[in-house]
């Protein structure tokens, strides 16, 4: 008797700390952000997502609408960016390390996809075409690709109010201070001598 009543004590502790272990924003506890005191930084104005400059090395640009823009935002568990791809144009291989991202394509085709964690590292794509959608998973490397001769756009939402975002080829090769290139040589099974060439390179942003 003992024994089970120990087993189910278990199960009812290992149920519980489940439930508090949550991988997006916590619940809102009220209706709006008690500390947002000024009305107009609650609501969304039509012009915050005005498109973005893609003049640069990647061809494209991200303009986020989260908490750091509308403080309205706060304890509620959702953002948005829009995506704007210039010809050939593509948004890097990245992560959101607190966010699904559900993306749909409002002009143009996008080549899309993400990549499973190990140890299948499965890769699945797709191309979107104009009112497609597609869903990169919380946490997995993702990526879109504009295969059109013309400028596209993209929005998306995201699962979090603050969902960050970690460029892959930035953190490696482009980190403050510099991770050792011994250590990246043999990580990536690279000369030495292409992981500094590497580190040497300006690594755009375009978040």
């Amino acid at each position: 008797m003992k024994k089970g009543v120990s087993f189910l004590v278990t199960v009812a502790l290992m149920a519980l700390a489940s439930s508090l272990a949550s991988a997006s924003d916590p619940s809102p506890l009220q209706d709006t952000c008690v500390a947002n005191t000024e009305p107009e930084n609650a609501v969304f104005v039509n012009g915050n997502l005005e498109s973005g400059n893609t003049s640069n090395p990647v061809g494209s640009a991200v303009t986020p609408v989260n908490v750091a823009q509308i403080a309205g935002l706060n304890t509620l568990g959702i953002s948005a960016v829009r995506i704007d791809y210039a010809s050939y144009g593509q948004n890097p291989p990245h992560t959101h390390p607190r966010a699904t991202e559900i993306l749909t394509v409002l002009k143009g085709t996008l080549l899309v996809g993400f990549v499973t964690s190990n140890p299948e590292n499965r890769l699945f794509t797709e191309v979107l075409n104009k009112g497609d959608v597609f869903v990169f998973p919380i946490g997995l490397i993702h990526f879109q690709f504009n295969i059109g001769h013309t400028n596209e756009v993209a929005i998306a939402g995201l699962s979090s109010q603050n969902p960050g975002v970690i460029t892959i080829a930035n953190a490696v090769f482009g980190s403050d201070p510099a991770i050792d290139p011994d250590f990246l040589a043999k990580a990536f099974q690279l000369e030495k001598n292409m992981v500094e060439y590497l580190q040497s390179r300006f690594w755009y942003d375009n978040n």
